[in-house]
């Protein structure tokens, strides 16, 4: 599997919180910007779960999927892993079907959680060169709000609304400076509004690595192969 995009983060938390707030579709839905709703399937075994997923990027708009997943929680290193398919019929969905997994990595610290994932497009290759940076991003920013969910124990929903209240805040700011100040303070207010980092408080992309530690391949764990596209 090819991993066109990869994002990890680290947590200082229990991994077995992390994997319940991962794994369990009515919190993972709370911090996953990429979904509005996560719903298992009904299922009779202890193998591959499927699932159904949807996002609804605007009102009255609802975007449809299917995936089926398989967990390792406890493995002989330490680590869990997390391996799934899905795919969409859906004609306004912008991924036609991928496959990726997630990583879950103990360290005396605390948690490297990390994901890597490839699609194909739903919409053709031009579109999806803006699409997959807006994916990329859109998964580093939800990874972080995870991480301060665990760290500080702010929900996502209140963690949505800082980032919201801190984006809206810059923008008055770079619009007041435009309207009522000389051009060189504005524009230094402006850049500052632009490229000051959030605030710790706040989730930022930035603060996920966005390529694998040392330029190295990503694996995808052996479960990947054992799983049909749904």
């Amino acid at each position: 599997m090819a991993c066109s995009i990869y994002v990890e983060v680290f947590i200082r938390a229990d991994l077995d919180e992390l994997w319940r707030r991962t794994q369990q579709p009515d919190l993972h839905r709370r911090w996953d910007l990429r979904f509005t709703d996560i719903d298992h399937l009904p299922h009779t075994t202890d193998g591959p779960r499927r699932f159904r997923y949807a996002l609804r990027p605007l009102p009255g708009v609802t975007v449809t999927g299917l995936g089926v997943t398989l967990g390792e929680r406890h493995r002989p290193d330490g680590s869990s892993t997390s391996a799934l398919r899905f795919s969409s019929n859906d004609p306004l969905s912008p991924i036609r079907a991928g496959s990726g997994f997630w990583r879950y990595i103990p360290t005396s610290g605390g948690i490297r959680f990390l994901t890597g994932y490839g699609y194909r497009p739903g919409w053709g290759r031009t579109v999806d060169r803006v699409f997959r940076p807006v994916m990329s991003w859109a998964t580093a920013w939800s990874f972080d709000r995870l991480r301060l969910w665990l760290e500080t124990g702010r929900t996502p929903e209140h963690l949505l609304r800082q980032a919201l209240v801190e984006l809206l805040t810059r923008a008055a700011v770079t619009w007041t400076a435009l309207l009522v100040l000389r051009l060189p303070i504005a524009l230094t207010v402006t850049a500052a509004a632009i490229l000051l980092p959030p605030l710790p408080g706040t989730p930022a992309a930035r603060r996920c690595l966005r390529r694998p530690p040392g330029g190295r391949a990503v694996r995808a764990p052996a479960t990947l192969a054992l799983l049909e596209q749904p």
